[in-house]
């Protein structure tokens, strides 16, 4: 098996130094490069080809969307790596193309995890981030019919209206009515919005097990 290939950006060197050790203890990862700040992750990654850059946001000298946009122009993709749990900060981190997102305080299995998710290209939110949303979203939830509930966890992973209608059993039209009041619904504005609220709230898992053909979405529960 191929070992994931990660490079490590972070300001604080006894952190990178225990975070290469718990990573290159995992069969299937291997740390090829250490940077302090987004301009030598860039360097690094345009150097070494990475599989999954692992970023913390607060480096100095460092715009973190801009090096998340970066990387990912590199074909390094990225998991962020932050003290912060503010759902804003994960909002912004995936809006600006990362596939992961992990807090600090719980950074040893979820890191791992979040990187073996986002090597095969599937988002990762670790369960910690994004609590002070929760409470509020889970009352936004409870407004919606139980097939808008499903065509919201399609639409977290990534299905279009094509797709949601065909697994939902509706018209396409149909499926672009649940969107629209899904929308209106939670206060959201584009499937952008509605992907990232999906992966807050938790109706998106790593795996995509909830995603399978022929297994329609549960109803979530409040």
């Amino acid at each position: 098996m191929k070992a994931v290939r990660v490079l490590l950006a972070d300001d604080h060197a006894m952190l990178r130094a225990g975070l290469r050790m718990l990573l290159d203890a995992q069969p299937d990862m291997v740390v090829v490069a250490e940077a302090a700040d987004g301009p030598e992750a860039a360097r690094k990654a345009k150097q070494l080809h990475p599989d999954v850059a692992v970023l913390d946001l607060t480096m100095p000298n460092t715009d973190p969307a801009f090096t998340i946009r970066q990387l990912t122009r590199l074909g390094a993709r990225t998991v962020v790596l932050t003290m912060h749990d503010d759902p804003a900060y994960a909002d912004a981190a995936f809006a600006a193309g990362a596939l992961g997102f992990v807090v600090k305080k719980a950074a040893d299995v979820e890191l791992l995890s979040a990187i073996r998710a986002v090597s095969r290209g599937r988002r990762f939110l670790d369960a910690g981030a994004g609590h002070v949303g929760r409470s509020r979203g889970a009352a936004r939830l409870r407004q919606l019919s139980q097939r808008e509930d499903q065509a919201l966890r399609l639409l977290g992973y990534g299905f279009t209206n094509r797709e949601i209608a065909a697994r939902l059993g509706v018209s396409v039209k149909t499926a672009e009515t649940f969107r629209a009041r899904i929308c209106q619904k939670l206060g959201l504005r584009s499937r952008a919005e509605l992907v990232q609220y999906a992966l807050r709230m938790g109706l998106v898992s790593a795996e995509g097990d909830d995603a399978k053909p022929g297994k329609p979405p549960p109803r979530s529960q409040p």
